[in-house]
C-alpha cells in the first residue's frame, strides 16, 4: 500500500470509529440533542455545584453533550450540541476538529462553553464558523470536584468546562475546534 492509500485509509477508518462513538451522529435531530443537553447540564451541575454559578453569571452556553476524538497520526473528532440562552434552545451547532503529530487512541468527553459577556455571545452567533483559540479560559477541577477558576479566568469573555472524560487518548483541549450551526 502506498503512503497516499494508507493515509486515505486512515482518514477513512478514523471517520468510521468517530461515527460509531453514538456521538449524535444519524440521531433524530433536535429533540435527541435537546434530551443529551439536559442529561449534559444534570450532571455538570450534579458532579461540579459551581458550575451553576458559572451558569447563572453567562449570557449564554454553549453545550457539546459528547465529543468524539480518535487519532492515529491524523486524528480528528466531531459532536453536536446546542446553545441556550436563558434556558432556551436558540440554535445547533456541530463541533469539528483535524489535527497531525505523534498521537494514538480516541476519547469522548463533554464541554460547555459559557459566554460571559453579551459581545462574546453576538461574535459566536454572528460567525460563519468559529474556532476556539488560546484565548479561550479554561475552568479545572480538583480532585474534590470542586470547579476552579482564577481572576483571569472569571474576567475573560468564555469558559469553557471540559468533563466526563472517557477513553485512552490523552489531552483533551479545545484549541482548533471548528463550530458551525447545523439543522438536525
Amino acid at each position: 500500500m502506498n503512503r497516499r492509500n494508507f493515509t486515505l485509509a486512515g482518514l477513512a477508518g478514523l471517520g468510521l470509529t468517530t461515527a460509531a462513538c453514538g456521538n449524535g451522529v444519524g440521531s433524530n435531530g433536535a429533540q435527541e440533542i435537546d434530551a443529551r443537553v439536559d442529561n449534559t447540564l444534570n450532571y455538570l451541575y450534579s458532579n461540579y455545584p459551581n458550575s451553576r454559578d458559572l451558569a447563572d453569571k453567562s449570557v449564554g452556553m454553549l453545550v457539546m453533550p459528547v465529543v468524539t476524538e480518535a487519532g492515529f497520526g491524523f486524528g480528528g473528532g466531531y459532536g453536536r450540541g446546542a446553545l441556550r440562552v436563558d434556558d432556551i434552545t436558540v440554535d445547533y451547532y456541530s463541533a469539528t476538529k483535524g489535527s497531525f503529530g505523534l498521537q494514538i487512541g480516541a476519547q469522548q468527553y463533554a464541554h460547555v462553553l459559557f459566554f460571559m459577556t453579551e459581545g462574546s455571545l453576538s461574535e459566536f452567533r454572528r460567525s460563519s464558523g468559529w474556532a476556539a483559540g488560546a484565548d479561550l479560559k479554561y475552568v479545572v477541577s480538583d480532585e474534590g470536584g470542586i470547579l476552579k477558576a482564577d481572576t483571569t479566568t472569571v474576567l475573560a469573555p468564555v469558559i469553557a468546562v471540559i468533563f466526563g472524560q472517557a477513553g485512552l487518548h490523552l489531552g483533551a483541549t479545545l484549541e482548533g475546534v471548528k463550530y458551525n450551526r447545523i439543522i438536525p
